[in-house]
Parts: C-alpha cells; sequence; structure tokens
C-alpha cells in the first residue's frame, strides 16, 4: 500500500511538472517552436515529408516539444498548433491553438522531446478536427506518413488514411503511428492569441486575421506546401 502511495505521489508531482513546463512558453515561442520544426525537417528533403503530400494536404498540425515527463502518466503532454488552407486558395489560414493528450509514439518515446506533425489529407478529415474532442484511430482513420523526396512508396493504408503521422525524436524523423492520442482546442491559447474567445473553427475558416507573431510558420508553410501546377 505504501509502494502505491510514493507512485501515486510520484506521478501527480511528474504530472505538474509536465503541465508546468508546457504552461511556461509563451503561444509566441510555441508558434516560433513550430516553425522551427518545420523548417529544420523540411531542410532535408531525403528525410522529410514529401512535398508533394504536403502539397495536397488540407490541413497541418504542428507540436513541438512534446515532454517525456507527461508520456510516462499518460496525461496532457503537448500544445500546437492547426492550420488549414483557405478557401480562395491564398495561402493557410491563422493558426489555431490544439492541445495532445495520450497516444504511444512507438520506439520515440524514449527522447526527452518528441515534435509531431499530422497531415489531415482529406476534406472530411479536417471537418473532424474541429470537433471539441477528437482522438486519431477512433474519429478519423490514421497511419504513418511515409518519409523522403516523393511519397512513391505510399502503401495502400497511406493513401486512404485521413491522416498521416510523423514523429521527431533526437533528430531522427519518421513517419509513427499515433493512434490513441486525442487533440481538443486551446482556448487559453487561442484567447492569449486573438484577444478573444474563438473555435478553432472561426480561426481556420478565416473570421479572425493571423496574428504578426505567426507570419513566419504561415509563410515557411506556403514555400514547402506549394501545389504545382
Amino acid at each position: 500500500m505504501q509502494t502505491r502511495s510514493h507512485l501515486l505521489v510520484l506521478s501527480v508531482l511528474a504530472a505538474s511538472v509536465g503541465v508546468g513546463i508546457a504552461q511556461a512558453e509563451t503561444p509566441a515561442e510555441r508558434l516560433h517552436s513550430a516553425d522551427d520544426a518545420l523548417s529544420e525537417i523540411m531542410s532535408a528533403p531525403d528525410k522529410g515529408i514529401p512535398q508533394d503530400l504536403l502539397s495536397k494536404s488540407h490541413c497541418i498540425v504542428i507540436v513541438p516539444g512534446l515532454k517525456k515527463g507527461a508520456f510516462i502518466i499518460g496525461g496532457k503532454f503537448g500544445r500546437g498548433f492547426l492550420l488549414c488552407r483557405q478557401a480562395d486558395g491564398t495561402g493557410w489560414s491563422a493558426p489555431a491553438a490544439v492541445t495532445v493528450e495520450g497516444g504511444s509514439f512507438g520506439f520515440q518515446i524514449g527522447g526527452s522531446e518528441t515534435d509531431a506533425i499530422m497531415l489531415v489529407m482529406s476534406r472530411q478529415g479536417a471537418e473532424k478536427l474541429m470537433a471539441s474532442k477528437f482522438t486519431l484511430g477512433g474519429d478519423a482513420s490514421v497511419a504513418a506518413g511515409p518519409v523522403g523526396r516523393t511519397s512513391s512508396a505510399e502503401t495502400d493504408l497511406q493513401l486512404h488514411a485521413e491522416i498521416l503521422t510523423y514523429s521527431r525524436t533526437r533528430g531522427v524523423f519518421a513517419g509513427v503511428s499515433l493512434n490513441g492520442a486525442t487533440l481538443r482546442p486551446d482556448r487559453d491559447t487561442n484567447k492569449e492569441l486573438y484577444d478573444a474567445d474563438l473555435s478553432n473553427q472561426d480561426i481556420v475558416n478565416g473570421k479572425v486575421t493571423a496574428p504578426a507573431k505567426a507570419a513566419d510558420l504561415r509563410s515557411h508553410l506556403s514555400r514547402y506546401s506549394a501545389r504545382k501546377s
């Protein structure tokens, strides 16, 4: 009984530390981290996300620096942003904040921090992401995304999956299944960014102007995902 009590105390302390670290980073810093993660991954085209896949995606979720401590106890472990293509084709939406909870990152779980990227490949998948709670593999089909200059190595599963998922730990980037992870709107971060209580659907549907602090992320995303004519 005493051992169980000690484990419970340690779990609570670990959860507090994990959440505290996530909350210490400001939204502006998190946007910068998301931009860094995307740029570093795409700067190595032989090992990054295939550009033809990125160019076909409807939305992208970028969650930089997921914390190891929260993985162990299965609590909240990451905050990031959702961006979707604008309906008029002029670029990407303003970033909508999301929180990621639970799920398994396979062999990547041993790293101190993990960057996660999710490509939403269908309009139906994009609409599902706007729910108050969204579970990968439950509310939408999900598969580990292919890595490399082209997506010629795609399997039938990848071709039909609504969401393709990737993670990077200690410089190692790979497609991994994130089945079981849940995404929720991070309304507190949205309030800080937009000074208003906005839903993620309002933000990605263009009902708000993107903050200046998101300019680099949106610019780089547009460059990496440019659709071929």
